[in-house]
């Protein structure tokens, strides 16, 4: 005689299921979320095809197939011909508009302080909270555009702008032996504008017009300073000794940008995670396939291929092995 033992109730429910036929679409929802939740680049990714920055030394080649990869790093031929083109013209540019910012920032700050009423504080961290949002996604567009397209032999920007981004791919610890002004000149250049007409409306309009328009100037104000501080919070995440504390705390808090979010962008060829302010949008528009989609429509449109300029440049460390080795 055989002894027919009850069925748990999860086998139970799983009968059911089957027979309702909804066990199989679970299969299928499950099959989705795993998909959309799935990692950008995986660990694997990320260690075989980046630089080590923990470990800077580790990138040196030993066996014959290290040799054949791009020497990453400050011995790489292309980054230390675009660290060459850093100009004292450049250097004098970047100190004056390093000034110019922090004197109009400490002006701004002054005014919106005075002009804070307790009553609408609520609405002042939500236009805060929007400008910090504006500024990751400007810093993603600004990231990607020079990141992917464009030349160093360009006039004007070539050398002047565009030169630190191909720099950066093939060496991405040289932000870390940049100082304070060569780090943000740049970017508190762009945001010399913005706060200049701040500081104009606080002194030539009236009262009532500043106090429909505070909530605008706190929102352009944020925005303009994690616009100026992108490069200081970009350098902090390649920074990986002698970080403080308080910096350490907001990465792993990811109030910015944390060191361990922004090394998948550093996987080879450098095409996802541009935002580099907070990296709050980064996931949403990878998923979304937000730079892929445009740079599908500027090739299809114009005819240039995605960082062709910047595979360039990555490979003269490769034509520099090749003829070491033939040697």
């Amino acid at each position: 005689m055989s002894l027919s033992l009850p069925l748990s109730c999860s086998q139970r429910v799983k009968e059911a299921l089957s027979s309702a036929g909804i066990d199989q679409k679970l299969d299928i929802g499950s099959t989705m979320a795993n998909k959309i939740l799935a990692p950008v680049k995986t660990e694997q990714q990320i260690l075989e095809n980046s630089m080590l920055e923990d470990d800077p030394n580790a990138n040196c080649a030993v066996t014959q197939e290290e040799k054949m990869r791009p020497r990453w790093g400050p011995q790489h031929k292309g980054a230390q011909e675009l660290a060459n083109l850093y100009t004292t013209g450049k250097r004098t540019q970047e100190c004056i508009c390093v000034g110019i910012c922090i004197t109009l920032m400490a002006v701004n700050f002054f005014f919106i302080v005075t002009h804070i009423h307790l009553a609408n504080f609520s609405s002042i961290i939500l236009a805060a909270l929007f400008g910090i949002m504006t500024a990751d996604f400007a810093s993603g567009l600004v990231h990607w555009g020079a990141d992917t397209w464009g030349s160093v032999e360009l006039p004007i920007i070539g050398k002047n702008f565009l030169r630190p981004f191909r720099e950066h791919h093939i060496d991405p610890t040289s932000i870390t032996r940049h100082d304070f002004i060569e780090t943000n000149g740049d970017n508190f250049g762009v945001t010399i504008p913005f706060l200049a007409k701040i500081v104009w409306d606080f002194i030539v309009l009236p009262e009532e017009q500043l106090r429909n328009k505070f909530l605008w100037i706190c929102f352009v104000f944020l925005l303009a300073i994690f616009v100026a501080m992108t490069n200081q919070i970009h350098k902090w995440s390649h920074t990986y000794f002698g970080l403080p504390k308080w910096v350490i705390w907001l990465q792993e808090h990811h109030v910015i940008l944390p060191r361990r979010h922004h090394r998948i962008h550093h996987v080879a060829p450098h095409e996802t995670y541009f935002c580099i302010t907070t990296g709050w949008l980064n996931w949403p528009l990878e998923k979304l396939r937000f730079w892929g989609i445009l740079e599908y429509i500027i090739e299809f449109t114009t005819g240039y291929k995605p960082r062709a300029d910047d595979l360039k440049w990555a490979q003269k460390g490769i034509r520099n092995d090749a003829q070491r080795n033939q040697k």
